[in-house]
């Protein structure tokens, strides 16, 4: 005999109804359909990011924006200088400098500056270039080539098109030959002694070794502008001016190698032939 399973709402006892009151309800609205669609949106980014060519791209398109962002803010602070708007503040520094610069530091100065120099760059360059193509790292070799030849190129450029005087504050320690703006010297340490610490502290698997081998460069990269300043060939202009498009230069070198690296971890394994990785980072 069939048995009727139809259940009577009169049949349920209280507990049941309170507890079909406390069960889930759709709680879905606005707030919830934004939530989705942000999670979705992070989903597909990330498995569009899992794509290599996506992934090289990626890394293009950052060395590309840092090159833009230097190019447009030299742009805008060389517009200043043209204008004349930073006239003022490079006498009074240089007019301070010639106030209160002990002349027993300018040996000191001297032997520094030479550090930016073309003859000294092009050693260091040759000397880290070698290193690295035997040690099986010529991309980075290349790189380092790449960098430097054209950051000369570039601020040469730079220095027929804007074609500014040097500073006639004090009388100079040294000589200079070639126009101000932007310091070549401040140029070439920014993109020489930058992209060297870049391609140092890839080699190395501590946080603290690497950060060491960055902070020396950037104090470098300090000094050799300062001792520009000192040795009264340059406005402070042009030493700003030296090492803003001269990161943007090197960063964009930079940003291309780790693309290199990627297409060959991902696509090309015989490029490491050429070019070995970087090792893990450790703290």
């Amino acid at each position: 005999m069939a048995v009727d399973t139809t259940r009577n709402p009169s049949d349920e006892s209280p507990d049941a109804g309170r507890r079909i009151i406390r069960g889930p309800v759709d709680t879905r609205g606005r707030a919830q359909l934004f939530w989705d669609l942000l999670f979705g949106a992070i989903r597909g980014i990330g498995g569009i990011a899992k794509n290599f060519y996506a992934t090289f791209g990626i890394f293009l398109l950052a060395g590309a924006i840092v090159a833009l962002t230097g190019t447009y803010a030299f742009a805008k602070f060389a517009g200043h200088v043209r204008s004349g708007s930073t006239q003022a503040f490079d006498d009074a520094v240089l007019r301070w400098i010639a106030q209160h610069r002990p002349p027993g530091l300018e040996p000191v100065m001297l032997e520094i500056t030479l550090l930016g120099t073309g003859t000294v760059v092009m050693m260091i360059v040759a000397v880290s270039a070698m290193f690295l193509w035997l040690t099986k790292h010529r991309y980075s070799a290349l790189l380092l080539l790449i960098a430097t030849a054209g950051g000369i190129l570039l601020n040469s450029l730079l220095k027929l098109g804007f074609g500014r005087p040097r500073p006639q504050i004090f009388d100079w320690a040294t000589t200079a030959m070639t126009w101000s703006f932007p310091s070549g010297h401040a140029m070439s340490a920014t993109v020489v002694y930058s992209t060297v610490a870049y391609l140092a502290a890839r080699l190395q698997r501590r946080f603290l070794h690497r950060f060491l081998t960055l902070l020396i460069a950037a104090l470098l990269i300090l000094l050799i502008g300062i001792s520009r300043l000192y040795l009264g060939v340059h406005y402070p202009s042009d030493v700003i001016a030296g090492v803003i498009i001269g990161l943007a230069w090197a960063g964009f070198c930079m940003a291309t190698l780790e693309a290199i690296q990627l297409y060959a971890r991902n696509r090309a394994p015989r490029v490491l032939r050429h070019e070995q990785l970087a090792p893990p980072h450790t703290s």
